[in-house]
């Protein structure tokens, strides 16, 4: 497969070993769990055809989508976003220029510009231009005042991914091609769908999470508003997978996590670890139907 191939170009084989593509979805630091998805088609010998990807699970796409293996995109996440005092250092380098920029207009969510958080924490192994990536890729935005998903498959991939993370309440939404862009998490979750028909097998996996609790305590403002997040988008999950299914849907047990868990992220990684296990079944029984 070229380099920046065009997914319309991306078909599945007539015969011989079924081709793969995979769509990771949003979910804030939940997404990590999708360590455990490339690790196992590495071990498992897959490379994807296309990758698909919403918020976080555009940027863990797009570490694999650049070449990355599992165990380099495991590493350098628990060495970086995974590490308190790495964390510190890289938002200390996009501090303001001067006091008085810091102080001009107030500390308030949502001031936080994307765009140069992952400048600063994304590994140097991701391009620059979706052109560079060694498997082709779809990411997933939202434009906020044309109401509707748009697909992101060239042009610069900082500005896709740091558009399709673009947390409401958290990050400033990202203007992309002359459009005011947030979250692809909120118009597509799991964007298995702009897959189909371009593998024998798409996988989707949904690290959307849901509220948790014993059903008596009643959620604080900050909670209130990512777990009503989590309930929009099941909510479109849902219906999404009534019209069509991918070959194989996974869900992480991720759910105790919140959204900005990242400094947990080995917690994330072991409690997920079951769903290697489940990829691993899943993908034994579609491969046994091209047999």
């Amino acid at each position: 497969m070229p380099h920046g191939a065009d997914l319309s170009e991306v078909r599945p084989r007539a015969g011989g070993v079924p081709t793969v593509a995979v769509a990771f979805g949003g979910g804030g630091a939940r997404g990590l769990a999708h360590i455990h998805i490339i690790e196992t088609l590495d071990e498992l010998g897959i490379t994807p055809v296309a990758i698909a990807g919403s918020s976080i699970g555009a940027i863990m796409g797009a570490g694999m989508a650049a070449g990355m293996r599992g165990e380099e995109v495991r590493d350098y996440t628990l060495s970086v976003v995974g590490n308190k005092a790495a964390v510190a250092n890289r938002i200390w380098s996009l501090r303001p220029a001067s006091m008085r920029d810091a102080v001009s207009n107030g500390i308030r969510l949502g001031q936080f510009n994307l765009e140069r958080v992952l400048g600063a924490f994304l590994p140097p192994a991701v391009p620059q231009d979706f052109a560079d990536l060694k498997i082709p890729m779809k990411v997933t935005v939202t434009d906020y005042y044309g109401q509707e998903e748009v697909i992101v498959e060239d042009g610069d991939l900082f500005q896709a991914l740091a558009a399709s993370s673009a947390i409401p309440a958290v990050f400033m939404p990202v203007r992309l091609n002359g459009r005011v862009m947030i979250d692809g998490g909120i118009s597509n979750p799991v964007p298995y769908e702009n897959l189909m028909g371009i593998a024998d097998i798409v996988i989707g996996i949904d690290v959307v999470g849901a509220p948790e609790g014993d059903g008596t305590h009643i959620p604080n403002r900050v909670e209130s508003i990512f777990g009503s997040g989590q309930l929009m988008m099941q909510t479109s999950i849902s219906l999404k997978l009534k019209l069509q299914q991918p070959h194989i849907f996974l869900r992480p047990a991720v759910g105790r996590f919140g959204v900005l868990d990242f400094l947990k992220a080995r917690d994330i990684l072991a409690i997920s670890a079951g769903i290697r296990d489940e990829l691993k079944y899943a993908l034994d029984r579609e491969i046994s139907r091209f047999v």
